[in-house]
C-alpha cells in the first residue's frame, strides 16, 4: 500500500534529518558489516607488518634479542595472518545488506549462483529440526 502526501513527506523530513545528524551516521557506519570486516583487514595488516618488522629486527639485532624475538614475531605474523583470514570469511559470509521490500524487510546474501550454503534435503535431520523450530516459534511455546 503505498504511503499518502503527507505520510511521504514525513518520512523524507526523517530521512533527512537522520542524514544530517553525524552522531546517528557514525552510529550505522560503526555496524555496518562491511567497515566492520574492513577495519578487521586494516587491523590484521598491522599486526602482521609488525610481526615482520619484529622478526626482522631480533635478527639483525642477534644476541638474546633474536632468541624471544623471532618467535614472538612469527606469532605475531601468523596471528596477523589469521585475523586477515577469519576476517574476510567472515564478511564473505556473513550478513548481507537490510532491504526492505513491501514493507518487509529481508536479508540480501549477494551469492546468487549456489556459491553459498545449500538448502538440507526435504527428509534430512536438519529439515526436520528447522521445521520443528519454526513450528515452535510460531506457535509461541518456546519453552
Amino acid at each position: 500500500m503505498p504511503l499518502s502526501d503527507h505520510e511521504q513527506r514525513l518520512f523524507e523530513e526523517i530521512e533527512q534529518s537522520l542524514s544530517e545528524d553525524p552522531q546517528f551516521a557514525s552510529a550505522v557506519r560503526s555496524h555496518d558489516p562491511a567497515h566492520v570486516t574492513r577495519r578487521r583487514l586494516i587491523l590484521a595488516g598491522v599486526v602482521t607488518v609488525i610481526g615482520i618488522g619484529v622478526v626482522i629486527g631480533s635478527v639483525i639485532g642477534g644476541g638474546s634479542m633474536a632468541k624471544w624475538g623471532a618467535p614472538i614475531g612469527a606469532v605475531l605474523m601468523f596471528g596477523g595472518l589469521l585475523l586477515g583470514l577469519w576476517a574476510q570469511r567472515r564478511g564473505a559470509n556473513g550478513p548481507g545488506q537490510l532491504k526492505a521490500v513491501d514493507g518487509k524487510a529481508t536479508r540480501t546474501t549477494g551469492s546468487a549462483g549456489g556459491g553459498g550454503k545449500k538448502a538440507p534435503k526435504p527428509g534430512s535431520f536438519t529439515s526436520r529440526m528447522e521445521e520443528r523450530w519454526r513450528r515452535r516459534r510460531d506457535s509461541g511455546d518456546m519453552f
